[in-house]
């Protein structure tokens, strides 16, 4: 991804509080997808890993989100999908009005969810 690209979506910024949080590479986050209780439920948006566990009822087993625990999100969540071919960190091809639906999610998620993690690539 091209070096502007990824500034403007927020993804080059080296003053980020990320910088000294744990790294989980995408299969260690798979282990966090809600079905074992004893574990928290993570999502990753644009390669942060937000716990959300506290939106149980929307990322837990049987909820509307439940397909994007465990996993990077930020493709489907720019696309407004569902599908399992969307469910991924890849950005590119996005349109800009898919970049600016991304970064709304992406506020949302910072508003209401803690990070606990950055996503090894």
């Amino acid at each position: 991804m091209e070096r502007k690209v990824k500034e403007s979506i927020g993804m080059c910024d080296r003053s980020s509080p990320l910088r000294n949080t744990m790294e989980l590479t995408a299969q260690q986050l798979s282990q966090y997808n809600g079905t074992d209780p004893s574990k928290p439920i993570y999502v990753a948006v644009k390669g942060r890993v937000y716990d959300v566990t506290s939106g149980k009822s929307f990322y837990g087993p049987g909820g509307p989100y439940a397909m994007f625990a465990g996993k990077d999100a930020s493709r489907a969540l720019a696309k407004m999908s569902k599908n399992d071919e969307d469910i991924s960190p890849s950005l590119d091809g996005l349109s800009d009005k898919e970049i600016g639906v991304l970064n709304d999610w992406e506020n949302k998620f910072q508003a209401k969810y803690p990070v606990v993690a950055r996503l090894l690539n």
